[in-house]
């Protein structure tokens, strides 16, 4: 697997806090930091505010540990009306190595809304 080019829009520490009782690292927690990395892709992209609307095909390679660099990264495929689709990656790399892994991947749908929670146009 070939890590995505460019930088990742959210890098994180897992930490023990982010652990079940016997220390592995919650699958939800790392589906929450891959959320506010689409988030981060879909806002830039629509120039304001967006929600989630839909997560598809999320598949989990391996695990994550605590004290492991987690980076996220994102890239829009494509538009709608309203609707944007943003494919996101998760890799860990051990702080004390140069290796990474990915450990999953998911498409994020968002739908840009206005200021009263309406959806807008994407375009603005």
């Amino acid at each position: 697997m070939t890590k995505p080019q460019g930088d990742p829009v959210i890098r994180i520490v897992a930490m023990p806090a982010d652990t079940n009782p016997h220390g592995d690292i919650f699958g939800g927690w790392l589906m929450s930091q891959m959320d506010i990395g689409a988030g981060t892709v879909a806002m830039q992209h629509c120039r304001g505010r967006s929600v989630t609307v839909a997560m598809d095909g999320m598949v989990f390679h391996a695990p994550v540990a605590v004290g492991d660099e987690v980076s996220v990264y994102g890239e829009l495929l494509g538009t709608g009306r309203t609707s944007m689709i943003v494919a996101v990656e998760a890799w860990r790399r051990r702080r004390d190595q140069d290796h990474a892994v990915k450990v999953t991947e998911a498409k994020f749908t968002f739908v840009a809304i206005d200021d009263n929670g309406r959806p807008r146009p994407v375009d603005g």
